[in-house]
This record gives structure tokens, C-alpha cells and sequence, in this order.
């Protein structure tokens, strides 16, 4: 492959900016293919034409695997490489290189429209998890994805909004996941986000491309923008962004040529950005493969994935109970979320298919209507009738596509009324009732004690209606444990006050209290909490031992049949020297074992484990003094504790023990920020990172954004679809005009989006 240095400045920078949508820019002239890109955390949306970023348009059939929630509730590195492996299998028949993903942004709050896509409330967990999943591609000749570089945490006005977020929350939270995958899985590519931080936008953000990612973390991999991410081209080549998606026809090249030749970008700088794409060019497997059926892989990981929240007894079912089957979803399943990662899967099984198939006697009644959900209760009647008559009810509920999606947030945590009331009637006429949730992200459960069993199936995919009657009849096990707290109230989540925010800013007050580190610290006792999930067996724990750098515990399965366990540690810090969450995960392992087979467990503590991000000294510091091990089956069932000493660590912390977690006061946030709390950025005067809801303030920006509605590419099937259409139009509503330029592939040159704005904020602009 040719170097670079070889090539003048014009090439150098149009390898920076992609071709299309999906691909890197070629240079045949000089032997350089371009390089294929496709969605995929969980599952791959290859669009052979040009193609689409919402997932509005088709795509080529695809295994469509459970989403990240769902794999991160198996606690299973080897299956995520599993799924990793699969997906490289039928990227290379499909001739795709890199797949984007997975995601692994921390679930800062429940309701972010896109937690399906991510794995998990706490960094450890998502990056061991991000890391299997990048060796399973890999490994196999297709690169990975790390995104969104960083602190992408929700889908209100993503493009545009800045994430303040002090130093030491940014490092243990928001970032550690991010460093662990790197570290341990050196993918080929990351991400950059939409949003800024710190009043940086992510993809022109040198303290995290260059000194952190790369200076600190040892990234020697290509950084891509998020589609359509990029603000200002030079200021992200400076910062350390190498490649523009998707491509926009050189848009900013003329920017790029211009800076180099003035001295104010370094033609060094340009030069390394190229050489990154062609080595990323030249590590892609030119060669499609064969491809494989992974219907099976698929559906075995959804029963993994799936979470035994409560059960009295009744499952697994005993054979010959009739069963009344209820809810639209297991005809119609919710299996995927909605947006850019939404696959077209090889096949679909759905509950209503495996029952009949496995010649079960059931009746069904759909229970409410699968796309709105709204309210019916004639619906509701015929769903008691059946339950009635039944030996056993099974209720699939959940929450319908339009509820989450890429795009746009959820705005409270409960179910549609029409699922609540439709669960509480059937429970009340037939006690023998199982619920079984199709969700991405945690629901209110008012009806939490009435069903004999609740079972949190995610979103599991093509085969999840199969696996879900596999596990219903104990064919496979419900191996999951929940990887995010389900809290019992809205008012439960400390960054409640601050979420989503300004559209222009949101502030990261609650600190490091996130999910189970808020609840265990306050006290709160959550729905069910982070790392829960029984089991149809059972397991004793016994011979714990431990010391600073691991614990070592018996496990043995007390039951009558196969399962598996997981082993979770966790940290308590009683140094009294640096504020900390009451309790933070340190290490856990997943253990299988037959009918009353032992085996000894030990758990590995990563020093980091112990240390805390020191703002003063600009590095991890470990306390030194006493700290509990705490060997537990969730977050909040703590079986035995080890103590260990440290005696080699620091005495002092900027933010000594007794200091709030939360930042509830502006002098509270600004001396944790070690600045005044930033002022968001106006609204007024409109530039070029106004969004098309902002200058449709005006006549003349109304106008604009409805011909560009107008031009979008959303077919009839879409407009027939609430979820997608949902989507398309919050993302366009907030959608800023230099991405809008993108977009368009070239044809919104700057030159006419500045002669907008000058309208927009002129006579032109006026209100009206």
C-alpha cells in the first residue's frame, strides 16, 4: 500500500472525508480500495446502494442478534466474543470491514431513548463486555467500533449539546470503560460523538482524541467522526479526528487545503490522518467469505440474556398445562430497537410460532394493539376470558417501538396503561401467570407482586420468541443478571434534576452517583436491583478467602439441574480519605455447574479497583487504610466481605470522605469542576450549529426546514411506521445546519448555509 508521504496534499485530504455513506474515500489511480462500513452492535445494517444513517431505508438480510442490554445481562465475555465472532462471519460475506459497535456509553439515566444499544450502568461490566466483542470481530479479520467517544448519554438535542462533567466522574465513569477496551482489545476504530464536552465538541476534542486516547491509552488506531458529527474539519484534524463520515463531497476540503497552506494547520497533521486510513485500508480483509446461520447462537444468547426477576415456584413449567399466550408482542414481537442499528434479520421466531410448533395447547389473545398501545378494553376482556380458562397465563408485555428509540428520549418509566391494566386483570384471574417484558430499558412495576413469575427479556432478537418458550419450559436456563438498576420511582435517579437538560448543555451534577453507586450510598431501595436474577436451581457459597488482589469462594450448585451463578464483587472504601459510592463493582465471574457439582471461583481485583481519579495530582491514586471486598449476588445482597489494608497509599483527596456525591448548589458544582459553572451557549444569534427548530422561529427558517422535510427520504412505509417516523422527525428538528450540509452530500454548500443565516438573523429572520 502506498505510504502517505507519497501522496500530494489534495489526495492526503480527500482520504480524510468518506466516499458516500457506508465507504472510504478510493484512489485508484494509486492502487487504494476503499474500505466498507456498516451498523452492527448487534447485528450488521449493510446497505450495498448509498444508503441511509437512520435505518429508515433497507438493508441486506442479516442475523439479528439481542441488543447490547440483553448480551450485557449474561455477564458472559465469551459469549459476547461469540456474538463478535458471528459478526464477522457474515461481515466478510458481505464484504463489509469495519463494523460500528459496540456502544458502550454508561447508562447515566433510564430514560435515554438508545440504552438498548449500550451495555451497561458501570464501566467495568461494559468494557470487559466491549472488549470480548472487539476480539470476537477482530480475531476473525474485521475491525470494531468503539463509540460514542464520549459521554454520549442521551438523544435529546445530541448533536448540539454539551456535556459538562468534572474530571474525576469524567475518568472513573464516563471514560474507564472506554479505557479498559482499548487497553485490552486494541480496536481498529473509534467513534467520536455528536455532543461536546467541556465546551468542546467530541470530534474536535483534543484532550480526549489525542491526549488521553491516544497520549494516555496508547489508541494507534483511526478516529471517525459519528455521521454527520463533524463541525469545524480543521479544528478536528487538529484535535485528532481522521476520518469524516459520511462523505460530503468535500464539503471541507477547500477549509482543510486553505489552513495547510496558511501554516495554521500543520501539513504533519494531515499527513498521519491519511496514513491512519490507509493503514485501516490495508488491515481490511479484501476477500468476502462464506457466510453462516447463527439463528441458533442467536437464541441461545437471548435465554442467556434473559432475567428471572421474581418466581414462586411455578417455572419452569410443567409439560401439559394448557396455557392462555397474551400480549400482540408474541405475534408481532418487539425484538430490536428502532434507529441505526435496526437489522433485517434472516428469520423471525415468534412465541406464538414455537408454541404451536412444539404442539402446545394455547389460546391467544392479543391484549392491546403492538404499535401505540392505546387504550382498549375489549382487549383486555378477551385476554381475562382466556387467562380463565387456562391452567397457566404467560402475558408478553412491554414497552412498543415508538416508546425508545435512536432519536429521542423516553419521558417516564412506566409501561403503556393498557399493558399495566391488562397484567393487573389477568393476574387477578389466573394467579398462575408468568409476565415476560420486551423493553430496553428498566419500567415501573406496579403490579410488581401479582404474577406467580416476572421474567426481563430485552429486546432478544430474531430468535427471542423461541428462546423466551425455552426458557418458559426450562429447555435452557435464565441465565441473566440484571446489568442497570431497575429504580422504583423516577425521583430515585440522581441526575433526575439535570437530565436531558439545556438543549445547549447538560450538567453531570450527580457526579459518580449513577445507577446502584446513588442507590447503595443514599439508601434507596431500588425495584430490583443491579446484578439480581434467580436461577431454577440453587447455589451455595462457602471457603470465601480473599486478599488484595483477589477472592476465592466454593461454589456449589445445591439443586436438581444444570445452571449457572455469578459471582460479583464489590468495594467498599473504609480509608476515610477520598469521597466514594458506598459500593463500585471490582470483579465478578460467571460460574456453570451441574446438579451438585463444586468448583472453586476466584474473582480477580484489578488494582484500579482500589483507586480513585486524584484531580490535583492528574492520575489514580489509591487510599491508603481499610477497604471490604464484598462478595455479593447483586448490588444489594452481600453474602460474605473480606477486609484487606492498604498501607502504600495517599492520605488526602481534593474531595475527602464526607463530601456529597451530588453537586446539588452552583458553588457545590463549580469547585468540583475547579471552574464557574459555564453558561450555555444562546440561541441567538443563529450559526451554523443552530438546529432547524431554532431558526423555524422564523418565517424564512420555517421554510427552510419544511423543504427540507420535504426533500428527506422517509418512503411510505416508513410514514406508516410511528416509531421510525418519531425519529426522523425529532432527529431533523434538531438536526444543526452544518449537519444538514453533510447530509446533503455537497449540494448545501457553505456559502448558502451562511447566506441563510444572514437572513435567518436579518430582515429575513424575523419572527413571525
Amino acid at each position: 500500500m502506498i505510504a502517505a508521504s507519497a501522496l500530494d496534499l489534495r489526495r492526503q485530504v480527500a482520504l480524510l472525508s468518506g466516499s458516500d455513506s457506508w465507504n472510504t474515500e478510493p484512489l485508484p489511480e494509486d492502487g487504494v480500495p476503499s474500505c466498507a462500513l456498516s451498523d452492527g452492535p448487534h447485528g450488521l445494517r449493510f446497505q450495498a446502494d448509498a444508503g441511509d444513517h437512520l435505518g429508515v431505508s433497507g438493508s441486506e438480510a442479516s442475523t439479528c442478534f439481542p441488543t447490547a442490554v440483553t448480551v450485557a445481562s449474561a455477564w458472559d465475555e465469551e459469549l459476547a466474543e461469540r456474538i463478535g465472532r458471528a459478526l464477522a462471519v457474515e461481515a466478510r460475506a458481505l464484504g463489509v470491514d469495519v463494523v460500528l459497535g459496540p456502544g458502550l456509553n454508561i447508562k447515566r439515566h433510564p430514560l435515554c431513548g438508545r440504552n438498548f444499544e449500550y451495555f451497561s450502568e458501570d464501566p467495568l461490566l461494559s468494557g470487559r463486555l466491549a472488549a470480548a466483542m472487539v476480539h470476537g470481530l477482530q480475531r476473525h479479520g474485521v475491525g470494531a467500533c468503539l463509540k460514542h467517544f464520549a459521554v454520549n448519554n442521551q438523544e435529546s438535542h445530541r448533536f448540539v449539546v454539551d456535556a459538562v462533567v468534572d474530571e474525576r466522574t469524567l475518568r472513573e465513569l464516563y471514560l474507564a470503560g472506554f479505557e479498559h477496551a482499548v487497553k485490552e482489545s486494541r480496536p481498529w476504530t473509534v467513534m467520536a460523538a455528536y455532543n461536546s464536552v467541556n465546551g468542546h465538541p467530541a470530534t474536535q476534542n483534543r484532550r480526549l482524541l489525542t491526549e488521553i486516547l491516544r497520549g494516555e491509552w496508547g489508541f494507534d488506531g483511526l478516529v471517525m467522526s459519528d455521521w454527520a458529527a463533524t463541525n469545524d474539519r480543521v479544528a478536528a484534524v487538529a484535535a485528532g479526528l481522521d476520518l469524516e463520515m459520511p462523505g460530503s463531497n468535500g464539503l471541507f476540503d477547500r477549509d482543510v487545503l486553505k489552513a495547510v497552506e496558511s501554516g495554521r494547520l500543520p501539513a504533519g497533521l494531515v499527513q498521519a490522518s491519511a496514513q491512519r486510513v490507509l493503514d485501516l485500508v490495508e488491515r481490511s480483509g479484501r476477500e468476502k467469505g462464506p457466510s453462516a446461520d447463527h439463528d441458533a447462537l442467536a437464541r441461545s444468547a437471548a435465554a442467556e440474556g434473559t432475567v428471572l426477576l421474581t418466581n414462586d415456584g411455578l417455572l419452569p413449567l410443567a409439560p401439559g398445562r394448557t396455557v392462555a399466550l397474551i400480549g400482540a408482542f408474541a405475534e408481532r414481537p418487539r425484538y430490536q430497537g428502532s434507529g441505526s442499528s435496526l437489522v433485517n434479520p434472516t428469520r423471525i421466531t415468534t412465541a406464538l410460532d414455537e408454541f404451536r410448533r412444539r404442539g402446545i395447547a394455547v389460546t391467544y389473545a392479543p391484549g392491546y394493539d403492538p404499535a401505540d398501545s392505546h387504550h382498549d378494553p375489549a382487549l383486555i376482556a378477551e385476554a381475562v376470558a382466556a387467562a380463565s380458562a387456562a391452567d397457566v397465563a404467560v402475558v408478553m408485555a412491554g414497552l412498543p417501538p415508538v416508546y425508545e428509540s435512536e432519536g429521542f428520549d423516553r419521558t417516564d418509566l412506566g409501561l403503556p396503561g393498557q399493558h399495566d391494566e391488562l397484567i393487573a386483570a389477568v393476574c387477578a384471574a389466573n394467579p398462575r401467570t408468568v409476565v415476560a417484558l420486551s423493553n430496553g430499558a428498566p419500567v415501573l412495576m406496579p403490579w410488581k407482586d401479582a404474577p406467580a413469575a416476572i421474567l426481563e427479556c430485552y429486546l432478544g432478537g430474531q430468535a427471542s420468541g423461541a428462546a423466551l418458550v425455552d426458557v418458559l419450559y426450562g429447555d435452557a436456563e435464565p441465565g441473566g443478571r440484571l446489568a442497570e438498576t431497575f429504580p422504583a420511582s423516577l425521583d430515585d435517579v440522581a441526575a433526575g434534576p439535570w437530565f436531558p437538560g439545556e438543549p445547549h448543555q447538560v450538567e453531570y451534577r450527580e457526579g459518580l452517583a449513577v445507577g446502584y453507586r446513588h442507590h447503595t450510598t443514599a439508601g434507596i431501595a431500588p425495584l430490583f436491583a443491579f446484578g439480581h436474577g434467580l436461577s431454577y436451581t440453587t447455589f451455595a457459597w462457602s471457603d470465601v478467602t480473599g486478599d488484595r488482589g483477589s477472592v476465592t469462594l466454593t461454589v456449589t450448585n445445591t439443586g436438581t439441574r444444570a445452571g449457572a451463578d455469578v459471582v460479583q464483587v464489590y468495594l467498599h472504601d473504609r480509608t476515610g480519605v477520598v469521597a466514594r459510592p458506598r459500593r463500585s463493582l471490582a470483579g465478578y465471574a460467571k460460574v456453570r455447574l451441574a446438579a451438585g457439582q463444586s468448583t472453586t471461583v476466584t474473582v480477580a481485583v484489578p488494582e484500579r479497583a482500589y483507586a480513585f481519579y486524584d484531580v490535583t495530582a492528574g492520575d489514580w491514586r489509591t487510599p491508603a487504610g481499610e477497604f471490604d471486598l464484598e462478595i455479593a449476588r447483586s448490588s444489594t445482597d452481600v453474602v460474605a466481605t473480606v477486609t484487606v489494608t492498604v498501607s502504600d497509599g495517599v492520605t488526602a483527596a481534593a474531595e475527602p470522605a464526607g463530601t456529597p456525591l451530588i453537586a446539588a448548589t452552583d458553588e457545590q458544582f463549580r469547585r468540583r469542576l475547579g471552574r464557574p459553572v459555564p453558561q450555555p451557549r444562546p440561541v441567538r444569534p443563529f450559526t451554523r450549529d443552530s438546529t432547524l427548530d431554532e431558526v423555524a422561529a422564523t418565517r424564512l427558517g420555517r421554510l427552510f426546514k419544511a423543504a427540507l422535510w420535504r426533500a428527506a427520504p422517509i418512503d411510505e412505509a416508513t410514514r406508516a411506521n410511528p416509531a421510525e417516523l418519531a425519529m426522523y422527525e425529532h432527529s431533523l428538528a434538531e438536526l444543526p445546519l452544518r449537519a444538514a450540509a453533510i447530509f446533503s452530500g455537497g449540494k448545501l454548500r457553505w456559502g448558502t448555509i451562511d447566506l441563510l443565516l444572514r437572513l435567518f438573523n436579518g430582515f429575513g429572520g424575523r419572527r413571525g
